[in-house]
């Protein structure tokens, strides 16, 4: 068998992370902008001068509409294809959603870009995840995690750049334009660096068809693990678009922070899981762990009512639900179905843009029925009972692992 060098990949695993790196960018940067478009598309002003933002949080759901639109397609397109063309069609689509969305006139055009940026993130996933475990195929989970730190080191740094805007009277178009460049710019780069072969390409296509038919066949272990795609997003995407209103409801002076500190936690959870990780913990135990601790920060955060809890929360939350569950969960996916990387992927992320849509959705829903006092502690409750079921998922997930691993021990 030919010796692969794997080095000569390196520089694509640096583009394809840059590419996570403005998606982290462009998955909260609505959120913390939310007043401007608001204000922009003509929303209702509020008893206290504020907009109503529910039409902006509609319009973050739709990046979860445009995802569950187009993940069907480009797992298939990305394990036919290849990963090169896969993240091209991400590329092209991100740099017209965060180039457009800003120059829409109204909440239905924002909508339609927005439906494009969630169709750029389905190409990226299934482009960048099973490209990098290729890469560093002795690593993969680890691999696949630094995806998410990409994302996180964008998010920690945005509130700075985001202060800097601010400060110099820049418009809030700015940094929106920006990536929109970057992106296109690294776009180019992919273009043309190298990827490694598809595992799957086999002369003997029978054979490909035969293996395939065979791995893909789904157990209870395998639906709980791709249901844990929604239960996981949906903590992380609750939080991270709607902690702005509650920060303001508990009395925080500068809400803006908990996005700092939500960051912070996040590439925090990155490096002590690949720390964990490479000492031998299972990724599967990381799926119940950090969940659970989700879920214990968030009763804190509904009964503990007082503005440092939020910064507390974001920190705790940012390590524990957005610290990487959704990527370990993407990569024991693909560990089960080792030659069909790209369609599981978009399974998982499936089920992970339904969160974005419908969990959002109803978020949206809950903030404007509920309003400035009860919208956000609704949003909290809706959440501890969605990452709640994910702890019960990941607890039978294990369960079936670890049967599955004393059968093969006694064989």
């Amino acid at each position: 068998m030919e010796q692969v060098n794997y080095k000569k990949f390196y520089p694509t695993a640096i583009a394809l992370y840059f590419t996570y790196f403005i998606h982290g960018i462009g998955a909260s940067i609505l959120g913390q902008y939310k007043q401007d478009f608001a204000s922009m598309w003509g929303a209702k002003v509020l008893e206290d001068g504020t907009f109503d933002v529910s039409i902006v949080v509609s319009v973050i759901a739709a990046l979860g509409l445009g995802r569950l639109i187009s993940l069907p397609f480009s797992g298939p397109i990305s394990d036919k294809f290849g990963r090169r063309i896969s993240g091209l069609i991400g590329v092209i689509c991100y740099a017209l959603y965060l180039g457009g969305i800003v120059f829409a006139p109204n909440m239905m055009v924002g909508y339609m870009f927005a439906i494009v940026g969630g169709i750029a993130n389905s190409f990226l996933d299934t482009c960048v995840t099973p490209s990098c475990m290729e890469i560093f195929p002795e690593n993969g989970s680890v691999a696949n995690l630094f995806t998410k730190f990409s994302m996180s080191i964008a998010q920690f740094a945005l509130p700075f750049g985001i202060g800097f805007v601010a400060t110099n009277a820049f418009s809030f178009k700015t940094i929106f334009i920006i990536a929109a460049v970057a992106i296109a710019i690294d776009g180019v780069l992919i273009a043309f660096l190298p990827f490694p072969k598809l595992e799957n390409a086999q002369d003997d296509s029978e054979s490909e068809k035969e293996v395939k038919k065979e791995k893909m066949k789904f157990t209870p272990a395998s639906i709980a693990l791709i249901c844990i795609g929604f239960t996981s997003s949906s903590t992380f995407m609750i939080w991270l678009n709607c902690n702005q209103e509650l920060g303001k409801l508990y009395g925080l002076a500068d809400p803006s922070k908990i996005q700092s500190f939500y960051a912070l936690g996040t590439v925090c959870a990155i490096l002590v899981s690949s720390f964990l990780i490479s000492k031998g913990l299972k990724a599967v135990r990381i799926l119940i762990i950090y969940p659970a601790i989700s879920a214990a920060m968030l009763i804190a955060i509904y009964f503990i009512r007082i503005p440092s809890i939020c910064l507390v929360g974001g920190f705790v939350l940012g390590y524990a639900a957005a610290g990487g569950v959704l990527q370990l969960c993407v990569s024991t996916a693909n560990e089960m179905f080792p030659k069909d990387k790209g369609k599981i992927t978009s399974i998982v992320m499936i089920a992970s843009s339904v969160a974005n849509y419908t969990i959002i959705s109803f978020a949206s829903y809950l903030t404007k029925v509920g309003g400035a006092t009860n919208g956000p502690i609704n949003v909290v409750l809706l959440n501890i009972a969605v990452t709640l079921l994910g702890v019960l998922l990941a607890i039978y997930v294990n369960i079936q692992n670890d049967k599955i691993e004393r059968a093969r021990e006694v064989a």
